[in-house]
C-alpha cells in the first residue's frame, strides 16, 4: 500500500482536512460552549463538526476502508483486529489550546496499514499550516498548490530544542531536561510538536503521560517521513491497531535518532 497510495486519495484527504479546519475556524471566531467527556478532556461543537466532516469525506472516498475517529472510538476490539487498512483520525487534536485560544490545534487524518502509518495529513488552521506525508514519497509542506520537501535536522546540534506539551508537562518530563543538559525548551500544544521537528526547527519531543493513537499517527508518518522517529521507550516505533486500548505507551519523538534518549530516563 505505501508504493500504490493513490494520488486522489492524497488530494482529497488534504481538502478534507481544509474543510474541516474551516468548520473549526467558524466555531473559533464566536462564543461556544465546553463538554467534558468521561475521560475528563473536554469537546466542543468544533470537534464534532469537524469529525461529521471528516467522516464523511472518507467513506465517499473510499466506502471499503473503515474509519476510527477519536469521537467515534467505541468500535469494538473484534471488530478492529480484523481490518489490514484503516483511517484514524482526529478531528481536532489541541481542544484544550482551542478553548484557550492560543492557535496550537489540529486536524489530523491518517491512513493506518497494517500496524503503522502510511499516510498522514495535519492542517493547524488557525496557523493555516498543512503538512502531509506518504512513506513512498516523503514530507512535504503544502503551501498554495506548491510542495517543499521537510527534513528533520542530522545531525542535532546544540543546544538541543525540546519540545514539550504546553498542557502536559510533568514532573517526568522535567527531570529529563535536566538529564538531556544544554538544551532550549518551549510548551506548543497538539501535533505541532512532531512538525516542528519534521520542520528541523525541533530536536525531541518526550511524552510520558496518556495520549491516543489518534493523537500521533498523522504526525509520526509525518515525522518518519522526514527522517525522525516516534519510539516507544523500548525502542520500538510506536504501532497502531494491536490491542484492545487505543492508548500510547510513553515514548519519545527525535529528529536524529542517534541521540542519546535512553540515557536521559535514568540518573
Amino acid at each position: 500500500m505505501p508504493a500504490a497510495m493513490p494520488e486522489r486519495y492524497v488530494a482529497h484527504c488534504i481538502e478534507l482536512a481544509r474543510v474541516a479546519g474551516a468548520a473549526i475556524m467558524a466555531v473559533y471566531a464566536r462564543d461556544f460552549d465546553v463538554a467534558v467527556k468521561a475521560d475528563a478532556s473536554p469537546l466542543t461543537e468544533a470537534d464534532m463538526a469537524a469529525h461529521r466532516l471528516i467522516v464523511a469525506g472518507l467513506q465517499a472516498l473510499d466506502a471499503d476502508i473503515p474509519v476510527l475517529s477519536e469521537e467515534s472510538a467505541a468500535i469494538d476490539w473484534n471488530v478492529r483486529r480484523h481490518w489490514q487498512r484503516y483511517w484514524l483520525v482526529d478531528p481536532l487534536d489541541g481542544t484544550r489550546e482551542f478553548v484557550k485560544r492560543n492557535g496550537e490545534f489540529t486536524v489530523n487524518i491518517a491512513l493506518i496499514d497494517g500496524d503503522a502509518p502510511v499516510f498522514g495529513v495535519v492542517y493547524a488552521p488557525a496557523l493555516d499550516e498543512l503538512v502531509y506525508a506518504t512513506r513512498a514519497r516523503g514530507a512535504f509542506l503544502r503551501q498554495g498548490d506548491a510542495d517543499s520537501a521537510l527534513a528533520t535536522l542530522r545531525p542535532a546540534a546544540l543546544p538541543l530544542r525540546v519540545a514539550a506539551s504546553r498542557s502536559h508537562l510533568d514532573e517526568r518530563t522535567q527531570a529529563m531536561l535536566a538529564r538531556i543538559g544544554r538544551s532550549e525548551c518551549f510548551g506548543l500544544g497538539s501535533s505541532l510538536k512532531f512538525l516542528r521537528i519534521a520542520q528541523g526547527r525541533a530536536d525531541v519531543y518526550p511524552r510520558f503521560g496518556p495520549t491516543s493513537e489518534w493523537d500521533t499517527a498523522a504526525a509520526q508518518c509525518v515525522l518518519e517521513a522526514a527522517g525522525g522517529v516516534v519510539l516507544g521507550l523500548d525502542a520500538r516505533p510506536l504501532r497502531y491497531n494491536q490491542k484492545d486500548s487505543l492508548l500510547n505507551p510513553d515514548f519519545i519523538a527525535l529528529g536524529d535518532a542517534r541521540l542519546p534518549w535512553q540515557e536521559w530516563l535514568h540518573d
